[in-house]
């Protein structure tokens, strides 16, 4: 029987993720022997943020209001910046962005296909979520990587104007019970799919052995999502 990560025994220790906000130097995690090579890496980084912005674009069109427009467009801009950071980042090392991304572009894709909601507002929920949780993540793995990592957690702490995406959501949430538990239901149906993707992200020859180490990353990014929700007055 498969038990997920929050059914089995506490970890043996507890590590520290701070959350995209904080800038108070690099996140040390120990598990630096289970990150990938640095190309890929960079090429996952560069294709997710490329994907959030493709997906707020659409959501653009989606969305009537004027002002909601507006906002949605800034995140977009804001998710596009970090994108042309990290393919100028791997151009200066010598390598072709395009290259480094393709590996990753049909598991990513499909994942962000997952998280298109049946409206729009899931669909800014699922970004808000997923993009938070990975970005996260992404900045646990940066503390592997010198100063090209440092550079890249530089730019995932860029501001990416959440704090307006949570202003529209917060509003639908608080404008009628039934988006409340809409939206509550539909982020705890992404938060699996967005694990599994941070999953993947690592040396897969060393998962099977090092799945303690892991753990302790989970939790961290599950308590981070907590948080998250509890900002937008949903449940976790």
């Amino acid at each position: 029987m498969v038990q997920w990560f929050w059914q089995r025994k506490a970890p043996r220790r507890t590590l520290t993720l701070r959350s995209r906000g904080e800038d108070s130097g690099a996140t040390r995690i120990d598990f630096a022997e289970l990150a990938p090579e640095e190309a890929r890496f960079l090429g996952q980084a560069a294709y997710l943020q490329l994907g959030y912005f493709e997906t707020l674009s659409r959501l653009i069109r989606a969305t009537p209001e004027l002002s909601e427009k507006e906002a949605i467009s800034r995140a977009a801009g804001a998710a596009l910046d970090k994108h042309r950071g990290i393919v100028d980042l791997i151009t200066e090392r010598g390598d072709d962005p395009t290259e480094l991304m393709l590996p990753f572009r049909e598991h990513l894709d499909a994942f962000r296909r997952k998280t298109i909601g049946a409206r729009p507002r899931e669909t800014l929920l699922a970004v808000h979520i997923t993009a938070g949780m990975l970005d996260d993540f992404y900045l646990a793995l940066a503390g592997s990587y010198g100063e090209t990592g440092r550079r890249v957690a530089e730019i995932l702490r860029e501001d990416d104007r959440s704090d307006e995406i949570v202003a529209i959501l917060t509003a639908t949430i608080e404008s009628d019970v039934e988006w409340r538990s809409l939206l509550s239901m539909w982020a705890r149906r992404l938060v699996g799919d967005t694990l599994l993707v941070a999953r993947s992200a690592l040396r897969p020859e060393r998962l099977v052995v090092d799945d303690d180490r892991i753990e302790p990353v989970y939790t961290e990014l599950m308590g981070a999502h907590a948080r998250r929700m509890d900002a937008l007055g949903l449940a976790a």
